[in-house]
């Protein structure tokens, strides 16, 4: 696994002041393979941002994730933070992603969110309600949604609300895909208004009641993703024609997660569920072939459903102006 340390090496060794696009692409390829596959999709110039994009995402999460002093990854975070605002940084991933921000004509809104998000990881323990989780899910990945389609040349403010939910859609197949994972983190996203005060330490092996809960719960989060999805690429008409088909495809393998979790009986604290290839490649010939792209292709336009966003009045480019 390419984590932070080995991102910063690589650019210390190099003498670099900013991480080029061949390291952020190998970030991309090592650590995201679904996001890899589908970016193939993309004309170089958006492969490159979104690779960039992606290597600064990766490298927040790793030191929420990584650090063993949780004063300490705070406190990176916090640095991090400060550095954005002031535009500018001696860590190269912080260059590239301000860099990116200026390229792409990036607000400073959806970075900070992000890295919230991430900041609230170090200390968290579990999500208490569907509210806390679509929030979190926002933060973590509504906000990459919505920079991306940013550095995907969309510049129409209609198209965010749908690339919010794309990106909550993933983050809630995340939370599925990790049940056990998280919990060796010490960490529950299923929030407890749905499984009850489930202990962390009896994710990784629960007895028959606990394992329904978490099956039930996993099913329930899936359930809620497809909102997201059907959201998300019901906008889709909003991307420019180039970009359309990596984004479809990258939402097609990722909801297919999903579908494999469904596969094993909604249990993933005992092992990964994980697309192979050759399934991704259906999923991709689906996309390019099938209805996706056939249904979403003219999608512009198309009404947001305000109420995916009831719980995020707060948050930039949310569609809340049919909740006030």
């Amino acid at each position: 696994m390419t984590n932070v340390t080995n991102i910063t090496n690589i650019t210390k060794m190099t003498n670099l002041t900013t991480m080029t696009d061949d390291q952020a692409m190998s970030v991309l390829q090592s650590n995201g393979r679904s996001f890899y596959f589908a970016s193939r999709l993309l004309t170089p110039t958006h492969r490159a941002r979104a690779a960039r994009l992606y290597a600064f995402c990766r490298f927040v999460d790793d030191i929420a994730d990584e650090t063993a002093d949780q004063g300490q990854a705070a406190a990176e975070l916090d640095e991090i933070k400060a550095a954005i605002r002031a535009g500018h940084s001696h860590e190269p991933c912080v260059t590239n992603m301000l860099s990116l921000m200026q390229e792409a004509s990036i607000p400073q809104e959806p970075v900070m969110a992000l890295i919230d998000g991430v900041r609230s990881d170090v200390r968290l323990v579990s999500i208490r309600s569907e509210a806390e989780l679509v929030r979190y899910a926002y933060q973590v990945a509504g906000t990459v949604g919505l920079m991306m389609s940013m550095l995907l040349d969309v510049h129409d403010r209609d198209a965010w609300p749908f690339a919010i939910d794309l990106g909550i859609a993933m983050q809630l197949t995340n939370i599925a895909r990790d049940v056990g994972e998280d919990a060796q983190k010490g960490r529950i996203y299923l929030p407890s208004t749905w499984i009850g005060e489930v202990n962390v330490g009896d994710v990784g092996s629960p007895d028959d009641a606990t394992a329904a809960t978490l099956r039930q719960g996993t099913q329930r989060v899936l359930t809620l993703a497809e909102d997201y999805y059907k959201s998300g690429l019901s906008g889709v008409g909003y991307l420019p024609g180039s970009a359309r088909y990596g984004i479809v495809v990258a939402a097609m393998v990722y909801r297919e997660i999903g579908q494999v979790i469904a596969e094993m009986d909604y249990q993933t604290w005992g092992a990964r569920a994980v697309v192979p290839h050759a399934r991704k490649l259906m999923c991709a010939s689906k996309a390019l072939t099938g209805h996706a792209i056939h249904n979403f292709a003219n999608s512009g336009g198309v009404i947001h459903d305000g109420r995916l966003h009831e719980h995020l009045q707060d948050c930039f480019g949310a569609d809340t102006a049919a909740l006030a």
